[in-house]
């Protein structure tokens, strides 16, 4: 061969070297070494630290059953580049409170029941239409910019993580301070005035739901970007800390988070997730512990009935929806757990209440082998995605059987880069 490789030679050599890059991305003067895989595990809250690291490894590695995944992160990562920073404080108008670090929503399901008037200019009374969603809930408020914040700063912390970009790390502490922590353009740590009800209500207990999964997705990601992000300070770590006990305090004591509290559906159970995500993550496990083994009884024997279903979510015009969501928070209360040595996987209740019945009971409909038998306005097989895959994981063979069979969620399967539940449909609130 002349010391030189065959044509057909050159070619594979090339093509490894493609799908190589694709894997993980090249250094650059934007990049900035990602964490070692042998490095200490990000101190996480939600998801599995040491899973994390061991799923660097493999990419490092050049494990070809990441490459999709990686590639979904990486575009989504790649769109966010462009957004934020938001703060709370650029609204139009502030909250009833008149501090504009006051966090605003309105109620997703409220609509006007009169014509708009001079006098009567948001057309009130205000009226419910369970499900149906207001357009005036995206005009005016915090709530669009919220679900910016907590998205994009998660999937821009974890595409730092595996790919050692740091453009996706300054990017995403960026957003985290505007709205966290600049004294300027901080969120105060409160939902007093979330999901207001023109002329009726300033705020609402219920309100607190509008965080959802996607705030202990924040106390992942800066435990993501405390492992040595560029740009990410100690004193950004302290200020976060700072936010997060706030926050928790005003969870536990406040009148709207005792409210909350007390709920017997879905806003009780993302409540409690709200609250132990943060505990684990500013060090109270005591709190945490106790909140996931309260949630055996509370949540799981008083809401998941003994077939599985789930009789607060299943009576709504979205039950589907409602049923999914639900266990988005005990699934993710579940990964809690696992920190502070709890496995709520694991609890039977009367009559065999579980968590893995409550999946059971969505798998026929997720792998369209039978119609979803209830109510519901917008039916997507693939909002069950994350909470089959984390019933796999779990151990539950019927989960894994069915996993190849539910449908793709929009933008990709992001599961074996962040294994916790998400909502993935598009109702929000």
């Amino acid at each position: 061969m002349n010391g030189r490789p065959s044509h057909r030679l050159a070619t594979l050599i090339v093509a490894a070297a493609t799908f190589a890059a694709v894997l993980v991305p090249p250094a650059s003067s934007a990049s900035a070494p990602a964490p070692s895989a042998d490095a200490v595990a990000p101190r996480t809250a939600v998801l599995d630290g040491k899973q994390l690291r061991e799923t660097r490894r493999r990419l490092d590695r050049g494990d070809p059953a990441l490459r999709g995944a990686l590639n979904d992160l990486v575009a989504r990562a790649d769109d966010r580049l462009g957004q934020g920073p938001w703060t709370v404080v650029d609204k139009p108008k502030p909250a009833p409170s008149g501090d504009p670090h006051d966090y605003l929503s309105q109620a997703p399901y409220w609509w006007p029941s009169k014509p708009r008037t001079a006098e009567n200019p948001w057309g009130c009374p205000y009226v419910q239409r369970d499900g149906q969603r207001n357009p005036e809930v995206d005009t005016g408020t915090d709530h669009p910019d919220r679900a910016k914040v907590l998205d994009s700063a998660y999937t821009l912390s974890l595409a730092w993580y595996y790919t050692g970009q740091k453009k996706y790390a300054e990017h995403a502490g960026a957003i985290l301070r505007t709205w966290f922590t600049d004294p300027d353009t901080r969120m105060n740590p409160n939902l007093n005035h979330a999901q207001f009800i023109p002329c009726k209500y300033n705020g609402r207990a219920i309100g607190i739901i509008d965080f959802s999964q996607s705030f202990t997705g924040v106390l992942d990601a800066t435990a993501i970007l405390d492992t040595g992000a560029p740009g990410w300070k100690a004193s950004d770590r302290a200020g976060m800390r700072t936010w997060y006990r706030g926050f928790l305090d005003w969870l536990v004591t406040s009148p709207f988070g005792k409210e909350e509290a007390a709920a017997v559906n879905n806003h009780g159970s993302f409540h409690d997730m709200q609250v132990a995500a943060p505990a684990v993550a500013v060090g109270d496990d005591k709190l945490a512990r106790k909140t996931v083994l309260d949630a055996r009884k509370k949540r799981i024997d008083a809401q998941i009935a003994a077939d599985g279903s789930q009789p607060a979510e299943i009576s709504r015009t979205r039950s589907w929806h409602y049923s999914t969501f639900n266990l988005v928070a005990l699934t993710r209360l579940a990964d809690i757990g696992k920190h502070v040595g709890v496995n709520l996987w694991s609890h039977q209740g009367p009559g065999g209440r579980s968590l893995f019945k409550a999946v059971h009971q969505l798998i026929p409909a997720a792998t369209s082998a039978t119609p979803w038998p209830h109510p519901e306005l917008d039916f997507r097989a693939y909002a069950a995605s994350d909470i089959i895959h984390a019933a796999a994981d779990a151990g539950d063979a019927r989960a894994r059987a069915a996993v190849p069979h539910v449908e793709t969620p929009p933008g990709g399967d992001l599961w074996a880069l962040r294994p916790a539940a998400e909502q993935l449909d598009s109702i929000k609130g």
